[in-house]
């Protein structure tokens, strides 16, 4: 069990990683050909949120590599199912029916989550 939580939580983890670096670091035009829902969002937030992917990456892997604060990788898991919760409704709300990218990650997330908490 512990070692499916730990699969999860890394594979999740490069995806924000990846997806987070992009967003902190490519302007609207080149991020709009992958993330079209970008023209309807200032920078700003679009930045601050590949900062909380980051963030949240490493929140899933360093605690329960360190040992320390083990607590938080079910609390990155949760913030990422949230995450993905708000990301599918601002697709719905645009007319964009392609949410299976969305769905596939917030059960990740909570899969995840469920399997790291569950190995505290």
């Amino acid at each position: 069990m512990k070692a499916a939580g730990g699969i999860a939580a890394a594979l999740l983890a490069l995806f924000y990683l990846y997806g987070g670096g992009l967003k902190l670091l490519r302007n609207r035009a080149r991020l709009r050909p992958m993330m079209a829902w970008v023209d309807s969002v200032p920078m700003p937030a679009v930045r601050a949120i590949g900062a909380i992917e980051v963030l949240g990456a490493l929140g899933l892997v360093l605690p329960p590599l360190t040992g320390l604060a083990r607590w938080l990788a079910p609390a990155a898991a949760l913030g990422f199912v949230l995450l993905q919760l708000g990301a599918t409704s601002v697709h719905l709300r645009m007319g964009d029916r392609r949410i299976a990218l969305n769905l596939t990650l917030l059960l990740a997330a909570a899969t995840s989550g469920w399997l790291t908490a569950s190995s505290l």
